[in-house]
């Protein structure tokens, strides 16, 4: 039997440590200062779950809004069905394109996204199987590198991945002074402001210095 709960800490672990000195950490690759770990809620074996895929005939081709206000070209492949806190649930399932292989991702949010995880959303990947079943497992549920700063382009998740229930397992908010409370106000944040509101910005700043 394993140590499900000692892997997953050790996986963190290493998580850690590349994100503290790996050059290809955002953390590090951008100079963003302060890390000191990042932040989970408690492991909770409830939260893995088993899931079947329903695959779409054919993947279709999907546009996943960026923090940029732009768009990311992925692959629907199908809709993944699951329970947890006693409701059946469904999550779409993405394939990024070419040269990625079998892996997959999920983009999701849920009740606890803006407040205690990230508001634009959170991640899971997962590799294709030849039976299309799955386990899903939130905690191993992941920040994109735009949580941590504006230096990198993010797909954020559908409407149709929003979940009806906190998931408090996996990865919790990087920062409460980067945590929009959902995926437009990450896209408003990054885009420039209106020639009005500039400059009312600039007369504010002009009366404060009088």
């Amino acid at each position: 039997m394993t140590d499900y709960a000692g892997e997953l800490r050790t996986e963190r672990e290493m998580k850690d440590r590349f994100m503290a000195r790996h050059p290809e950490s955002p953390f590090v690759a951008e100079g963003v200062p302060g890390f000191e770990g990042l932040k989970y809620f408690p492991i909770d074996e409830g939260y893995r779950v088993r899931a079947t895929l329903d695959r779409l005939p054919t993947p279709a081709e999907a546009f996943l809004r960026t923090n940029r206000d732009g768009q990311s070209v992925v692959r629907h492949l199908g809709d993944l069905a699951f329970r947890l806190s006693s409701k059946t649930l469904h999550l779409r399932l993405y394939h990024a394109g070419e040269g990625i292989g079998t892996s997959v991702f999920v983009p999701f949010r849920d009740r606890t996204s803006g407040r205690e995880s990230y508001g634009p959303g959170r991640y899971l990947t997962l590799e294709l199987t030849p039976d299309d079943v799955y386990e899903l497992d939130f905690n191993r549920a992941f920040n994109p590198y735009c949580a941590y700063t504006d230096a990198f382009e993010c797909g954020f998740p559908p409407s149709e991945n929003d979940l009806p229930i906190a998931v408090r397992a996996g990865e919790k908010v990087w920062s409460t002074e980067r945590n929009p409370a959902s995926p437009e106000g990450a896209v408003r944040s990054l885009l420039p402001p209106s020639p009005r509101k500039a400059a009312k910005a600039r007369t504010s700043a002009q009366r404060r210095r009088k």
